[in-house]
């Protein structure tokens, strides 16, 4: 479920970005650094609902919490004429990766217990004929 709605989320933002007009550079660093915070708590979302801990209100607070924090800190930076917004490009990303590694890890052991299912039930079934077949020949 929640990946159909990331897939409509990307659907519209892809939409929405072909017709929108370009940002100009000026502010083009305060959204580019809410953007990564905002991809850091929907990775932070997508991990929280494979643990079963799943809050909206957490999530909520969040997302909007870091992408400000982000943009302040950015802003800070400008005026200290010092790039301050690289830590928290740094964090974010990677909180990123730590999180993709958890939803990586959650899908190879699912999928590796579906294989192994798929391969148990596969040799159950060659066990069932070759009981039969020895049935078969013990009757013979």
């Amino acid at each position: 479920m929640i990946f159909i709605a990331i897939l409509i989320g990307c659907i519209l933002g892809a939409l929405i970005g072909m017709n929108a007009p370009m940002i100009s550079y000026t502010y083009s660093s305060y959204l580019a650094i809410a953007v990564v915070a905002a991809l850091d708590s929907v990775f932070g979302g997508i991990t929280s609902v494979i643990n079963k801990n799943f809050d909206l209100k957490i999530f909520a607070t969040g997302f909007f919490g870091n992408a400000i924090l982000a943009i302040l800190l950015t802003i800070l930076g400008q005026r200290l004429n010092v790039d301050i917004y690289l830590a928290a490009i740094v964090v974010f990303v990677g909180r990123m990766f730590v999180n993709l590694a958890i939803i990586r890890r959650y899908f190879v052991d699912k999928w590796s217990k579906k294989f192994e299912e798929m391969k148990n039930k596969k040799g159950k079934k060659e066990e069932k004929i070759e009981t039969k077949e020895e049935v078969k020949a013990e009757e013979n």
